[in-house]
């Protein structure tokens, strides 16, 4: 998001390799998901563990605007590069450490991928309920996202404040913490009430499955209002009887009309917000793409940026990058170290370069 927002990023990666760079398709040695999320970045390959390696990270830091790391509490600290280390040499520097459960507290210890997040947050539990099935995880790694995005907030804050103060500070980010900020049902729990289901409701209709957006207590009423939709009860019946009788009554409704335009527009007459259920495939026929190198001599669809300025431009700014493909232009752009010291830094193995 950085990068596509105009920043220089640059990607520390180790020499074992970044985990993503196996997942999906790879085509020219990058994989579809690495290239999704490196596009525009350059790449720095560098062994933290070495001496050498630390000092190198230091010295980057030390002119740098940012320090992004999510590594759990502790290890940049013993890498020479916690925060007290980092802001003595930089002031300015804002450093944001996004780790599972935070820096302090009995769980901050722990490993923390978005599945453990999912589960320790309750999203895991709660779907499950709601959907009277097995717990199972997501498919897709909300609690990593949601974190990247509040990391995101928090850090062009820190930014704005140090154009204001001329001083820099640490963001202690938990992704938990993240989850629980935006989770739609935490006043229940708050409050200690029954959960209510929000969202949609997924109805069998012309032209296969679709969504109606509300509670089906919502949807019924403007139904019932505009179309006179009758369950055929008695006012007193039993409200679980009421319930599957309408369901059932507006499903039958839904499935009585020629095509998918007639029934849409008569969900739209009793002001009703609806979506086509897709398909995965058909989903992102509709997504806004790029277009980057694919480093064959070809080119790779990307997901673009989502941000659309009226006065300033954003988006992908280039290819995903090899490991240690800028090694020495980054080297020599930030910290005017000569190809010879860069040679010496491969030889050494405090960096590598594929």
């Amino acid at each position: 998001m950085l990068s596509d927002l105009g920043a220089d990023v640059v990607k520390l990666e180790p020499p074992d390799g970044d985990l993503s760079r196996v997942w999906g398709q790879s085509r020219h040695g990058l994989s579809g998901f690495y290239t999704q999320q490196n596009a525009g970045k350059r790449n720095v390959c560098v062994d933290l563990k070495s001496p050498e390696g630390a000092r190198l990270t230091r010295d980057l830091a030390a002119v740098a605007d940012v320090v992004i790391e999510n590594f759990r509490p502790g290890v940049m600290d013993r890498l020479g590069l916690g925060w007290p280390t980092l802001a003595a040499a930089n002031p300015r520097l804002v450093l944001l450490s996004i780790t599972g459960f935070g820096q302090t507290g009995p769980d901050a210890d722990r490993q923390a991928y978005a599945p453990v997040i999912h589960a320790e947050a309750g999203l895991i539990a709660r779907q499950a309920d709601f959907d009277a099935d097995a717990p199972s995880d997501p498919i897709l790694s909300i609690a990593d996202y949601n974190g990247g995005l509040h990391g995101l907030v928090a850090l062009l804050a820190a930014l704005l404040q140090r154009e204001r103060t001329g001083a820099g500070q640490w963001i202690d980010l938990s992704m938990r913490d993240a989850m629980f900020v935006t989770d739609d049902y935490a006043h229940h729990a708050l409050d200690g009430e029954p959960i209510v289901r929000l969202g949609g409701q997924v109805f069998d209709a012309a032209g296969g499955a679709i969504l109606v957006t509300g509670e089906f207590k919502h949807i019924w009423r403007q139904l019932s209002r505009v179309y006179a939709l009758s369950d055929g009860l008695e006012p007193d019946a039993p409200l679980e009887n009421k319930i599957a009788a309408r369901r059932a009554t507006a499903n039958t409704w839904m499935r009585s009309f020629a095509d998918r335009a007639e029934l849409t527009a008569a969900l739209e007459k009793a002001n009703l917000a609806w979506a086509a259920v897709r398909t995965h495939d058909d989903a992102f026929t509709r997504a806004r793409v790029a277009d980057v190198d694919d480093r064959g001599g070809g080119q790779r669809r990307v997901i673009d940026s989502p941000y659309r300025f009226s006065s300033a431009a954003a988006g992908v700014r280039g290819p995903a990058a090899h490991r240690g493909e800028h090694n020495a232009e980054v080297l020599r752009e930030w910290l005017g170290l000569e190809a010879a010291a860069v040679d010496t830094l491969v030889a050494n193995g405090a960096l590598l370069h594929e």
